[in-house]
């Protein structure tokens, strides 16, 4: 089948999680007989109007289109209101004869949703949406837009386009799924599709950052990934603060976000010297980054309804390192990792608990051990590419059944 993949980050030079994803998904794809394609936003300076690149054995369509990360809020909502728009223009005499069997497009962001329409009545095409952010309810419930308002109401009509765009949609987990069916009053064909990672891919050599920032004999606390308001920043920089007193913890922030500037004010305001702030580095720096710290931490804001699985748990269960995180309640994320004794997970504002779960990994090698590894089993039962493309592939096979 021709399989177009589209997203609004794309390697080569994307940090974020979801871009690697993408690029693995189509990396088993064509491994199982598939012809791949991502679609994607281009990067300055692009001249076309489409660029089309090979990148290790992947095609990428690289649309033009105005940068999204990293602008402000208005001009970033004005940008991805176009992003349909101008993925569109920019294809469409590439499909005049070469049409698409299967659309697989990921979320966020909510704007692809008119461009799967009419690639799907254009190529007679199936279409699965990976659902991993389900916006605006995450900022309303942030507090960041107000319900009701014009930008709640503009931002509802293109999730409802998104959403029907879509032959099935796959969530995150059990209860994200369970939260979204509810909202949508199971009116939608859900099911449940883990993040994944590719399990063949070799791990690097260490990349040398124990030795840059004098860290040799520290035990790090690592967090790498998005720093924005949907983590809750302060919630880790807490933790940080109270671990001043045990000398060899070091904390490292590694990432891009709204909230790197409240990182920065608060390890100078609170005097965290035990605590690094570096910024985003490629896909692979940051997999040789991960064979050199101890333990993988992350955060959710505790307001939040869905129930996230974050993609960069996969990539510390694939480095066998022991999980420490803090999430809002009732998100089974807890039940899945410390039922496994991949780590310790609690709920935001448990601060003394997650304090203790930090003290307990500090001073246990055998017990960070032993956790990593119970991670990097989870991880190849649940979490693998392979099982990830034959859900989305059943899509395709449902529809064929039902024609026969």
């Amino acid at each position: 089948m021709n399989i177009a993949i589209i997203t609004d980050d794309s390697l080569p030079k994307s940090t974020l999680v979801h871009a690697k994803m993408l690029h693995e998904l189509a990396v088993e794809l064509k491994a199982n007989g598939h012809s791949p394609v991502i679609i994607a936003p281009g990067t300055k300076p692009q001249k076309s109007s489409l660029d089309k690149v090979d990148f290790e054995n992947i095609e990428y369509w690289k649309f033009k289109s105005g940068k999204l990360k990293g602008e402000g809020k208005v001009k970033r909502a004005i940008r991805e209101s176009l992003l349909s728009i101008r993925a569109w223009k920019a294809i469409k005499p590439s499909i005049q004869n070469f049409h698409f069997d299967l659309i697989i497009y990921y979320s966020p962001s909510i704007f692809f949703g008119a461009l799967v329409n009419k690639l799907k009545r254009y190529c007679n095409a199936r279409s699965y949406l990976i659902l991993r952010d389900i916006f605006p309810q995450w900022v309303i419930d942030e507090g960041l837009i107000k319900e009701g308002s014009l930008i709640e109401r503009y931002f509802r009509y293109f999730e409802r386009i998104n959403y029907s765009a879509a032959d099935k949609i796959g969530l995150m987990s059990p209860k994200n799924k369970e939260f979204f069916d509810f909202k949508t009053n199971n009116s939608l064909n859900t099911e449940v599709l883990f993040n994944w990672i590719d399990l063949k891919g070799n791990s690097p050599s260490a990349s040398g950052l124990r030795e840059k920032l004098g860290l040799q004999d520290k035990v790090i606390y690592f967090y790498g990934g998005n720093i924005g308001r949907a983590q809750d920043m302060s919630n880790l920089l807490r933790l940080a603060k109270a671990m001043k007193p045990y000398s060899d913890a070091h904390f490292i922030f590694l990432g891009q976000g709204d909230e790197v500037e409240l990182v920065r004010v608060k390890i100078n305001d609170w005097q965290l010297t035990n605590t690094s702030l570096l910024p985003s580095v490629t896909q692979e720096e940051y997999k040789a980054i991960l064979q050199e710290v101890d333990v993988g931490m992350f955060s959710l804001s505790a307001t939040h309804k869905s129930h996230n699985f974050p993609g960069k748990l996969l990539g510390y269960m694939h480095a066998s390192l022991p999980i420490l995180g803090s999430v809002n309640p009732g998100n089974d994320v807890i039940d899945i990792i410390t039922g496994s004794g991949a780590g310790y997970i609690y709920e935001n504002g448990q601060d003394e608990k997650l304090l203790k779960a930090a003290i307990d990994l500090y001073d246990g090698v055998l017990s960070r051990e032993q956790k990593g590894n119970n991670g990097n089993r989870l991880l190849a039962q649940y979490f693998s590419v392979e099982t990830a493309v034959q859900k989305i592939l059943s899509v395709h096979e449902e529809a064929s059944n039902a024609v026969s």
